[in-house]
């Protein structure tokens, strides 16, 4: 499906990273592995078409370094902007989050995806086209209260994702957002703490599909996102969240 393509998958050392890096390399593609932490176990599980970087999201020579270490390959046809900063938030009433904690928010997953697509999209334009694919989440639909900073952080993906659309069809390029539900994954289990086992249940219970999200169940999503099949598809975000939101 997505054979000789090169992709970058940022936030790929774990969780929904590694599943999308591992999706990818199955469908074909020759995939960059990227993160601020080690990605050498993602790349293992990859095969051979695929390669770790290290990268900062929020520094521009990080992410020109992760682009050209893409672009090795000739060229780069998808990038998926995954890394956020989630597990290590703390939540709690709006006016109790720590300013650097509402910063720390907005650098990574805001500021990172535009310095990703701006290290990314002159190799697209190159290429021909390409396809962005964008971490949202039901957070920014739904409205989810007592973690504010990351809330708003994904409603800000989401408006991004609208404008880059706009800006970059002439060229070609596709741009999407995909809001899932609550993952099982580390991060998430790191961002509840203790509460992690009743919160998973209520999401479960609040959706038409009542069970928990694993990352397979949005690599599908990813994929269709990345490959020509959603060809004329651009500027949306699409819930992965077992109907919870027509609830």
């Amino acid at each position: 499906m997505l054979q000789d393509k090169v992709a970058i998958v940022t936030g790929a050392a774990r969780g929904i990273g590694r599943e999308f890096a591992l999706a990818l390399a199955r469908a074909g593609a020759k995939v960059v592995a990227a993160d601020v932490n080690d990605c050498s176990e993602t790349v293992a599980l990859a095969g051979a078409n695929a390669a770790a970087v290290r990268v900062d999201v929020t520094d521009a020579a990080s992410t020109q370094a992760m682009a050209d270490a893409a672009a090795r390959w000739g060229r780069i046809d998808i990038l998926v902007n995954n890394a956020a900063l989630y597990a290590t938030l703390k939540g709690g009433r709006f006016e109790k989050i720590a300013e650097a904690d509402w910063d720390d928010a907005m650098r990574v997953n805001v500021k990172g995806i535009w310095l990703c697509c701006k290290a990314v999209v002159p190799f697209m334009r190159r290429a021909g086209g390409g396809s962005i694919v964008n971490m949202a989440s039901l957070a920014a639909l739904y409205g989810t209260p007592f973690a504010l900073h990351y809330t708003v952080s994904k409603a800000a993906v989401i408006g991004l994702t609208r404008g880059l659309a706009r800006e970059l069809g002439r060229d070609n390029i596709r741009v999407n957002a995909i809001a899932p539900s609550a993952v099982l994954t580390e991060g998430t289990r790191q961002f509840f703490g203790d509460k992690h086992d009743r919160a998973i249940e209520v999401i479960a219970a609040g959706q038409s599909i009542a069970r928990n999200l694993q990352p397979g169940d949005v690599a599908g999503t990813m994929l269709w996102l990345a490959s020509e099949q959603s060809a004329f598809v651009t500027g949306q975000t699409i819930a992965v969240d077992g109907g919870a939101t027509n609830n």
